[in-house]
């Protein structure tokens, strides 16, 4: 089924609970929007989060859950995610996170270790959106808070008012 990954860990390193301007659907085509666009888009650290690498930049990979495995969000792909969610609004949408960290020199560009994130958007009622991240491997040059931090941010500059708050848990 197209947005639920079947595996997805039972155990999360992270839970962030949000509320949205927006209805759900709504919501769900700009994250697909948002994140399609920073799809290998290259950044230096600062546009993500406090630099743990001098000189860094980071790539970043998403691809979108389809039953046992997730396909890269290519043109195709996000396409066939918008015409779905146009017909009904998911109720979870798993997304495989790739972020690939380069240290740039003057002469040239040294890959670091990769690191792998499965997140896990949870939509409920009265537009809750719930952010579940799961750290599969790598150093965590982002953390998983900078990860969502990054994510949201890029949500809520696509409109021009804020889409997604963040709820205070106690």
């Amino acid at each position: 089924m197209l947005g639920l990954y079947e595996n997805f860990p039972q155990n999360s390193h992270l839970a962030e609970t949000f509320t949205s301007s927006l209805a759900n659907k709504k919501v769900q085509e700009r994250l697909v929007q948002v994140l399609q666009k920073i799809n290998s888009e290259k950044l230096s650290f600062e546009q993500v989060c406090v630099p743990t690498v001098p000189n860094g930049s980071v790539i970043f990979e998403f691809g979108i859950a389809d039953a046992g495995g997730f396909n890269f969000l290519s043109d195709e792909e996000a396409k066939k995610l918008q015409e779905a969610v146009a017909n009904q609004s998911l109720l979870v949408m798993d997304w495989f996170c790739g972020i690939r960290y380069y240290k740039d020199t003057k002469l040239k560009k040294t890959p670091l270790k990769f690191d792998y994130y499965m997140i896990r958007v949870g939509f409920g009622e009265s537009e809750v959106v719930e952010f579940l991240v799961y750290h599969e491997r790598g150093p965590r040059y982002i953390s998983p808070q900078d990860l969502i931090a990054f994510i949201t941010r890029r949500v809520n500059e696509a409109d021009r008012k804020k889409i997604l708050r963040w709820t205070r848990q106690s």
